[in-house]
């Protein structure tokens, strides 16, 4: 057996216009589905808590200042949505849904993987959030136009996602 032919892999690769519109679906309904779950602990819409409701939840579950967290949380899920589906400071975006989604494992981790007990949905969310991140928005996005991410660079999402991380554990080390 022999080395593939000089083309091989590149005659099998997608276009870079699959990539983006790829990119683009998992920026859409990952965003989409973060900012509904924002909207849930900011306002209350599609039967959430709201920032009381929330709040008490953070508190209940060891958080201090529950109400602040709530709004925090709610903040970071919606802005981070909303800013990954139009795909704006991409890698900032995924790294602020990262750090909200590790404490929704954390306080979660019941010991169980699969719904409706388990943590599958929120690990998916999170490591859709961290490629994203990591791979950039693609060309169909408001990142393309603006200098400073036009081109992504895997440090770039690294460090964003790194950070994500960093809150997202400093956050639990305020939880009791």
């Amino acid at each position: 057996m022999g080395a593939p032919a000089a083309g091989a892999f590149r005659d099998h690769a997608a276009t870079p216009h699959a990539y983006d519109v790829g990119l683009l679906l998992l920026r859409v309904v990952l965003g989409l589905t973060m900012a509904a779950h924002g909207s849930q602990k900011l306002f209350g819409w599609f039967g959430g808590g709201g920032l009381d409701g929330t709040g008490t939840f953070f508190t209940m579950s060891g958080y201090p200042s529950g109400k602040a967290l709530a709004v925090v949380a709610g903040l970071s899920e919606t802005l981070g949505g909303l800013a990954l589906v139009i795909g704006l400071l991409t890698p900032l975006a995924g790294a602020a849904v990262v750090g909200t989604m590790i404490n929704a494992i954390a306080v979660k981790g019941t010991g169980h993987f699969f719904a409706p007990q388990g943590i599958e949905y929120e690990l998916l969310l999170t490591a859709g959030a961290a490629a994203l991140a990591l791979t950039g928005p693609g060309r169909i996005a408001v990142d393309r136009f603006l200098p400073w991410v036009r081109t992504h660079r895997l440090a770039y999402g690294a460090a964003a996602v790194a950070l994500g991380l960093v809150v997202a554990g400093v956050t639990l080390l305020l939880r009791k």
